[in-house]
């Protein structure tokens, strides 16, 4: 028995496995992204599809550890005094969206013809946004960073807050015959309070005291597999004290990572954790498919499909205006609108509750966790075609945006990305006259952030040059990521002013040899100089002296300066031989090849 029911457990394990293996990366192939994979191979594998896992509860509450570890992840990217920087983002704009979209999506239970109370629970529990979607989604387009994403970040974590005391209003909301055993006395209210507090405190207090002395006796120890047990105690015990507190585990498990986002084991606890994050975070998408009963969804399809495209709008066009008034762009507005226009995971936990204590019933239960699984499996297909449409849309919105007009300066940049920022600090600290112009609008805005004036403007058109001031410039720097908008603008700016000097970014040696056709001064593959200092290093690092690495480096230099010449006349190939390889090489007729000096 006991040897079946092992087996029963792998084939689960390999199950979930299969199917993550195969749905994921066919999805993301497509195009639709790996959390509609996922929510996609749960439905197939799940009790509504081809029933290959029957308990798909279980193991919900197994996969919910995955947002308790993506969330002490982020914790640890969040330094108290950038949480601090964030405060009026989390109480402000997160308590102002969560109160109007509670409001709103009650109304919509209202006009639904359900009670008050049943109205107002699934409004709330539609307000709780889901974290482990958002994020997922933040994550993989690189927002989570950004001035954008940060907002959304600090609203969620809002909304994770408010389970607690949501939890407490249904505890209230309970019939009068539930009274004794569901709502607390004053007593145990304060005890209730006293506890969660006392958890708080510990925590801090384990955080301040405790963990840092911790890892640096492990990592004494050169113990690895232990310091990825502590890693993994820290989020686990963190999320237990605030479960035992009343309190939300994932929230314990973000000020974990809080306390712990200035000490020097950080790096080492993010990279312990992140495999197991992504794996239960995955499992998480997994259960979520597999919940959505496709049965209860075919009996009341019509309540159940009414009540997604009702709730989601309204919840969409609440987030819009409450960003607007916030004074985000239209841009920024209706990117969170479409990311959050959903229902998220703590929903179903105060269902749970709310069943338990008789304020909803078992079937306002099954259509409303119908609603929001549906709501999170289609949020990744509206947030596709959301981006597909605004590649597409030209009108960028352009709110506080200033195009460059009739500007004057000694140099001008042309593209403000990684590199041309970097590029643009020896001007700026030598005192130079400088224009910088850039046709990205949200990079613009980031840049001001830090203290850069950037103008819109496209570097491919003349009379936009000459706006920004080509034409009074000593010198034109090139440093769009873009190769072949590179070349265009390398051409029309050697043309149209010939007085600058021209310094232009190239991605490639290809990409060089075709500026040299357009005779520009100075030229820069953007990874040589860096890999040049590597390499340099190497060198030093093998007990040479700096003469004879310099001189090493300096006799690389002139064989690629000699290759280029040679690819200029004969092709990308022409040079070859002057690469030195790892290779012993023969002649045709067995002689050996000169060894490489």
């Amino acid at each position: 028995m006991a040897v079946e029911g092992s087996a029963g457990d792998l084939l689960k394990v390999v199950t979930l496995l299969g199917a993550a293996v195969v749905a994921v990366p066919l999805f993301k192939r497509i195009g639709l992204g790996s959390v509609l994979g996922y929510l996609a191979a749960g439905l197939a594998i799940g009790p509504f599809g081809m029933g290959l896992i029957s308990d798909p509860a279980t193991i919900l509450h197994t996969a919910e550890l995955g947002v308790v570890m993506y969330l002490f992840v982020i914790g640890l990217e969040m330094q108290p005094s950038h949480l601090w920087s964030l405060r009026k983002a989390i109480f402000g704009l997160g308590s102002l969206q969560v109160v109007v979209c509670g409001l709103l999506l009650t109304g919509v239970g209202l006009a639904f013809g359900f009670p008050l109370g049943v109205s107002f629970v699934s409004a709330m529990g539609f307000v709780l946004t889901s974290t482990a979607v958002v994020m997922q989604l933040l994550g993989e387009r690189g927002d989570m960073a950004q001035p954008r994403g940060q907002k959304i970040v600090a609203i969620l974590l809002f909304e994770d807050l408010l389970i607690v005391p949501l939890l407490a209003v249904v505890a209230f909301m309970a019939p009068p015959e539930l009274a004794g055993p569901v709502v607390a006395t004053t007593s145990s209210r304060w005890s209730a309070i006293g506890l969660g507090l006392g958890s708080l405190v510990a925590l801090v207090a384990a955080g301040v005291w405790l963990l840092n002395p911790l890892f640096r006796i492990l990592a004494n120890a050169k113990a690895r597999e232990v310091m990825t047990a502590a890693a993994l105690l820290v989020v686990l015990g963190a999320a237990l004290l605030m479960q035992v507190g009343g309190l939300s585990m994932a929230m314990g498990a973000f000020l974990a990572g809080v306390l712990l986002s200035e000490s020097t084991f950080r790096h080492q606890l993010e990279a312990d954790i992140e495999p197991f994050r992504g794996l239960l975070l995955g499992l998480f998408f997994l259960s979520v498919g597999m919940s959505l009963d496709l049965a209860a969804v075919a009996s009341n399809w019509p309540i159940i499909v009414a009540g997604v495209v009702a709730m989601m709008i309204v919840k969409a066009l609440c987030i819009y205006g409450v960003a607007l008034f916030a004074k985000s762009s239209h841009a920024d507005a209706l990117d969170r609108a479409v990311l959050m226009a959903q229902g998220g995971e703590f929903a179903f936990v105060l269902f749970g509750a709310a069943l338990g204590a008789r304020v909803i019933d078992p079937v306002v239960n099954a259509n409303m966790t119908a609603i929001v699984v549906l709501s999170m499996a289609l949020t990744p297909l509206v947030v596709l075609v959301h981006r597909r449409l605004a590649t597409q849309d030209s009108s960028v919105s352009m709110d506080g945006i200033e195009a460059v007009n009739g500007r004057a300066a000694s140099v001008l940049v042309i593209g403000f990305g990684r590199f041309g920022q970097i590029a643009s600090q020896g001007v700026i600290a030598r005192g130079a006259s400088i224009t910088i112009i850039d046709n990205n609008v949200q990079m613009i805005r980031d840049a001001e952030a830090y203290g850069f004036k950037v103008y819109y403007g496209d570097g491919c058109r003349a009379d936009v040059l000459h706006a920004a001031g080509a034409h009074a410039a000593s010198a034109i720097l090139v440093c769009i990521d873009d190769k072949e908008a590179a070349t265009r603008v390398a051409v029309l700016a050697k043309t149209e002013f010939p007085q600058a000097e021209l310094l232009v970014r190239a991605f490639d040696r290809e990409h060089v040899l075709e500026l040299r056709k357009a005779d520009v001064g100075y030229l820069v593959r953007e990874t040589f100089e860096s890999a040049m200092a590597m390499g340099r290093q190497a060198v030093l690092t093998l007990g040479a002296a700096e003469e004879e690495a310099d001189e090493v480096m300096e006799h690389l230099r002139r064989r690629d300066a000699e290759r280029m010449d040679l690819e200029a006349a004969g092709g990308i190939f022409a040079g070859r031989a002057l690469v030195l390889g790892n290779q012993v090489k023969k002649h045709a007729e067995g002689r050996d090849a000169e060894a490489p000096t």
